[in-house]
């Protein structure tokens, strides 16, 4: 629901955290969920280690809107399951938890939520949906190498999110 873009986004800032470069993580110098990559090609040039740590949920917003949540048709998505595709989307990138979504409705699995799949979503329970998105998700980050690194903080935001996602259906 377009209304829900404001309460989510703090809902994933609280989740991404703050400044992070781990020799473990594949993204690199990262704040606020944004990697450097990313906020460079936001910026159409090579950021510093400092503007990266300074960067704060004003200069993120719109990075969100635009790389993630427009991709997912965020606004025309039911409350909560707007919220659960969000995360998972920062989190993986579009095509996953689109693909999800379109399993637990019966639609056609081309990873782009369009006017198909919405029609779908509407005939469906959305705490349904929901539930299949956070089964998919968990299953998935269990699968990865990087599941010993990062698994517990994987499953915990899984975990929240299901239950953030939840609440919010009307």
């Amino acid at each position: 629901m377009k209304e829900n873009f404001d309460k989510c986004l703090a809902m994933l800032l609280e989740h991404e955290g703050g400044y992070v470069n781990s020799k473990f993580d594949k993204g690199g110098m990262t704040n606020l969920g944004v990697t450097k990559r990313v906020y460079d090609e936001w910026i159409g040039r090579e950021s510093t280690e400092q503007e990266m740590r300074d960067l704060t949920p004003d200069d993120v917003a719109p990075i969100y809107r635009k790389n993630y949540a427009d991709l997912i048709c965020f606004d025309s998505l039911p409350s909560g399951l707007d919220w659960a595709v969000l995360d998972w989307t920062v989190n993986s990138g579009k095509s996953r938890p689109s693909k999800a979504v379109q399993r637990a409705v019966g639609a056609t699995q081309d990873g782009a939520i369009g006017n198909q799949t919405l029609a779908l979503i509407a005939e469906k329970d959305p705490k349904f949906i929901i539930d299949y998105v956070y089964t998919v998700r968990q299953a998935f980050y269990e699968g990865l190498d990087d599941y010993k690194h990062f698994g517990r903080g994987w499953s915990r935001r899984n975990t929240e999110t299901l239950h953030q996602a939840m609440k919010m259906v009307d």
